[in-house]
């Protein structure tokens, strides 16, 4: 029987400091931990089996297999049909050594704004909003059609708002990524969701995401942000590799406040 999936105290998983409701997801901080018992393991070691590392972490063991499958992507372990092991690096045929392993929050893209957005204090939610006129066929919706739309606002830690951002999701993303499908059963507002790994979620799902972003100054005088200091404004189309829409993101922020950070590996 596997472990529950509860957190009690000296698990041994990573909690960088968040503020509540902004938890790394739990298979990313199992994943951390097994990068840092890796280069303890010779290239080939065999690693501990799902049981062994669910009852080390107190997860269970679908939150195991969900790390291991990360870091298979990342080739950092191999499995067969004997367990799951150490990948040879470059080290092991006299090569130079891998370059240090990113954060588990900064090794992929995160949706909406980026590594440093996920490391900032994050105000958001998910709901159900036709979406702009203009925009629904787009997102191949009747006109007036509701869908779901997350809004997020990032703060600095001294309060004043560095980033708003507002993403629409087409019919194809919830028809195709079980993780959005799921909110279709409650049209009632989310508030903090947590859609970091949406870019992942795509990838899951066999999606080949292209993403389009355009990044322009408003017309005008300076905007609304904090301090009424210049900002810019990025508009995001990520479409999948049949050209459907899956995701229109718009997000405004303080140039002189905040920086576009954002990572995409095709």
């Amino acid at each position: 029987m596997a472990v529950p999936d509860s957190e009690p105290p000296g698990d041994g998983l990573p909690r960088p400091g968040r503020p509540p409701g902004e938890e790394v997801p739990r298979y990313l901080r199992v994943a951390a931990a097994l990068r840092d018992d890796l280069v303890r393991h010779a290239p080939g070691g065999r690693l501990p089996s799902e049981r062994s590392l669910a009852q080390r972490y107190h997860v269970n063991r679908q939150t195991v297999r969900s790390a291991l499958q990360l870091l298979r992507e990342e080739r950092l372990v191999v499995t067969d049909r004997r367990g799951t092991f150490a990948a040879d690096g470059p080290e092991a045929h006299g090569g130079p050594p891998p370059p240090p392993r990113a954060a588990p929050s900064a090794a992929r893209p995160v949706f909406p704004g980026g590594p440093r957005a996920a490391e900032a204090l994050v105000r958001a939610t998910l709901g159900w909003e036709p979406p702009p006129t203009a925009l629904a066929p787009r997102l191949h919706l009747a006109p007036g059609e509701p869908t779901l739309v997350h809004r997020h606002r990032v703060l600095a830690p001294q309060g004043p708002e560095l980033q708003r951002a507002v993403s629409w999701f087409s019919r194809a993303a919830l028809d195709e990524i079980p993780q959005l499908a799921r909110y279709r059963r409650t049209r009632s507002c989310v508030h903090q969701p947590d859609l970091r790994l949406l870019y992942h979620w795509m990838r899951q799902a066999g999606l080949r995401a292209t993403h389009r972003e355009s990044v322009r100054v408003p017309p005008g005088a300076p905007g609304t942000t904090a301090g009424g200091t210049a900002r810019l404004s990025v508009h995001r189309v990520v479409s999948d590799q049949h050209g459907h829409v899956l995701e229109v993101t718009d997000i405004d922020f303080s140039a002189r406040e905040a920086a576009w950070t954002y990572e995409y590996s095709p």
